[in-house]
Protein backbone atom coordinates (compact mmCIF):
# COMPACT_ATOMS: atom_id res chain seq x y z
CA UNK A 1 0.00 0.00 0.00
CA UNK A 2 2.87 2.37 0.69
CA UNK A 3 4.44 1.97 -2.12
CA UNK A 4 1.12 2.57 -4.54
CA UNK A 5 0.86 6.16 -2.42
CA UNK A 6 4.10 6.50 -3.12
CA UNK A 7 3.98 6.10 -6.90
CA UNK A 8 0.77 8.46 -6.61
CA UNK A 9 2.63 10.80 -5.06
CA UNK A 10 5.71 11.09 -7.60
CA UNK A 11 2.81 10.95 -10.25
CA UNK A 12 1.77 13.94 -8.76
CA UNK A 13 4.90 15.85 -8.23
CA UNK A 14 5.71 15.03 -11.69
CA UNK A 15 2.26 16.10 -13.42
CA UNK A 16 2.91 19.41 -11.27
CA UNK A 17 6.40 20.38 -12.51
CA UNK A 18 5.17 20.25 -15.84
CA UNK A 19 2.38 22.97 -15.59
CA UNK A 20 4.97 24.78 -13.68
CA UNK A 21 7.08 25.04 -16.85
CA UNK A 22 3.90 25.19 -18.94
CA UNK A 23 3.41 28.37 -17.45
CA UNK A 24 6.63 30.38 -17.46
CA UNK A 25 7.70 33.68 -16.78
CA UNK A 26 7.82 36.51 -19.72
CA UNK A 27 11.20 37.36 -19.14
CA UNK A 28 12.75 33.91 -19.63
CA UNK A 29 11.51 33.16 -22.83
CA UNK A 30 11.24 36.54 -24.36
CA UNK A 31 13.34 39.74 -24.96
CA UNK A 32 11.30 42.59 -23.19
CA UNK A 33 14.21 45.36 -25.26
CA UNK A 34 13.54 43.73 -28.69
CA UNK A 35 10.08 44.02 -30.51
CA UNK A 36 9.04 42.74 -34.27
CA UNK A 37 6.02 43.08 -36.20
CA UNK A 38 5.42 40.39 -38.37
CA UNK A 39 2.11 40.42 -40.86
CA UNK A 40 0.94 37.06 -42.37
CA UNK A 41 -1.84 34.48 -42.84
CA UNK A 42 -3.16 33.13 -39.28
CA UNK A 43 -3.40 29.17 -39.84
CA UNK A 44 -4.56 28.83 -36.03
CA UNK A 45 -5.86 30.23 -33.18
CA UNK A 46 -6.15 28.74 -29.81
CA UNK A 47 -7.85 30.42 -27.16
CA UNK A 48 -6.94 28.27 -24.28
CA UNK A 49 -5.19 28.46 -20.63
CA UNK A 50 -2.51 28.96 -19.95
CA UNK A 51 -1.76 31.14 -23.02
CA UNK A 52 -3.10 31.59 -26.11
CA UNK A 53 -1.23 30.80 -29.27
CA UNK A 54 -1.67 32.09 -32.69
CA UNK A 55 0.25 30.45 -35.28
CA UNK A 56 0.90 32.41 -39.00
CA UNK A 57 2.76 31.78 -42.23
CA UNK A 58 4.83 35.14 -42.89
CA UNK A 59 6.96 35.58 -45.83
CA UNK A 60 10.33 35.81 -45.29
CA UNK A 61 13.20 38.46 -46.88
CA UNK A 62 13.73 36.15 -49.43
CA UNK A 63 10.05 35.16 -49.97
CA UNK A 64 9.99 31.57 -48.39
CA UNK A 65 7.15 31.50 -46.06
CA UNK A 66 8.07 31.44 -42.44
CA UNK A 67 5.93 29.73 -39.62
CA UNK A 68 5.51 31.70 -36.84
CA UNK A 69 3.76 31.19 -32.64
CA UNK A 70 2.75 34.27 -31.01
CA UNK A 71 1.46 33.81 -27.36
CA UNK A 72 -1.24 35.89 -26.06
CA UNK A 73 -2.17 35.60 -22.37
CA UNK A 74 -4.65 33.90 -20.55
CA UNK A 75 -8.29 33.58 -22.03
CA UNK A 76 -9.27 35.35 -18.94
CA UNK A 77 -6.94 38.30 -19.90
CA UNK A 78 -8.13 38.46 -23.30
CA UNK A 79 -12.08 38.32 -22.40
CA UNK A 80 -10.90 41.65 -20.83
CA UNK A 81 -9.19 43.18 -22.99
CA UNK A 82 -11.90 42.29 -25.38
CA UNK A 83 -11.20 39.18 -27.60
CA UNK A 84 -12.70 36.47 -27.63
CA UNK A 85 -12.56 32.95 -28.92
CA UNK A 86 -13.93 34.23 -32.56
CA UNK A 87 -11.45 37.28 -32.54
CA UNK A 88 -9.47 35.61 -35.14
CA UNK A 89 -10.00 33.41 -37.90
CA UNK A 90 -7.57 31.02 -39.99
CA UNK A 91 -7.08 32.72 -43.28
CA UNK A 92 -6.89 36.09 -42.18
CA UNK A 93 -4.08 38.42 -42.63
CA UNK A 94 -3.07 40.24 -39.45
CA UNK A 95 -0.25 42.40 -37.84
CA UNK A 96 1.42 41.22 -35.09
CA UNK A 97 3.65 43.48 -33.20
CA UNK A 98 5.45 41.72 -30.02
CA UNK A 99 8.54 40.68 -28.29
CA UNK A 100 10.80 38.13 -29.61
CA UNK A 101 12.20 35.30 -28.12
CA UNK A 102 15.67 34.80 -26.52
CA UNK A 103 16.19 32.13 -28.71
CA UNK A 104 16.08 33.10 -32.21
CA UNK A 105 12.92 31.34 -32.96
CA UNK A 106 9.90 32.18 -35.04
CA UNK A 107 8.60 32.92 -31.72
CA UNK A 108 7.14 36.51 -30.07
CA UNK A 109 4.70 37.19 -27.11
CA UNK A 110 1.65 39.51 -28.44
CA UNK A 111 1.44 43.05 -27.48
CA UNK A 112 -0.94 44.21 -30.40
CA UNK A 113 -2.63 42.35 -33.03
CA UNK A 114 -4.18 44.58 -36.00
CA UNK A 115 -6.84 43.46 -38.76
CA UNK A 116 -5.57 44.11 -42.69
CA UNK A 117 -7.90 46.87 -42.80
CA UNK A 118 -5.91 48.75 -39.64
CA UNK A 119 -8.68 47.67 -37.31
CA UNK A 120 -6.78 46.91 -33.62
CA UNK A 121 -7.82 43.71 -32.02
CA UNK A 122 -8.64 44.23 -28.01
CA UNK A 123 -6.70 46.23 -26.39
CA UNK A 124 -2.74 46.52 -26.97
CA UNK A 125 -0.69 45.13 -23.79
CA UNK A 126 0.73 48.11 -21.96
CA UNK A 127 3.75 47.43 -20.32
CA UNK A 128 3.49 50.07 -17.85
CA UNK A 129 0.04 48.15 -16.66
CA UNK A 130 0.46 44.78 -14.98
CA UNK A 131 -1.89 41.97 -15.41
Amino acid sequence: MKAISRLALLGALMCGSGLAWAHHSFAVFFDPDKTVTITGKVTEFQFRNPHGEITLEVKGDKGAVQVWQVETNSPGVLRRRGWSKDSIKPGETVTIDGWVSRDGKHYLRLRKATRADGTVIGVPFDPAREE
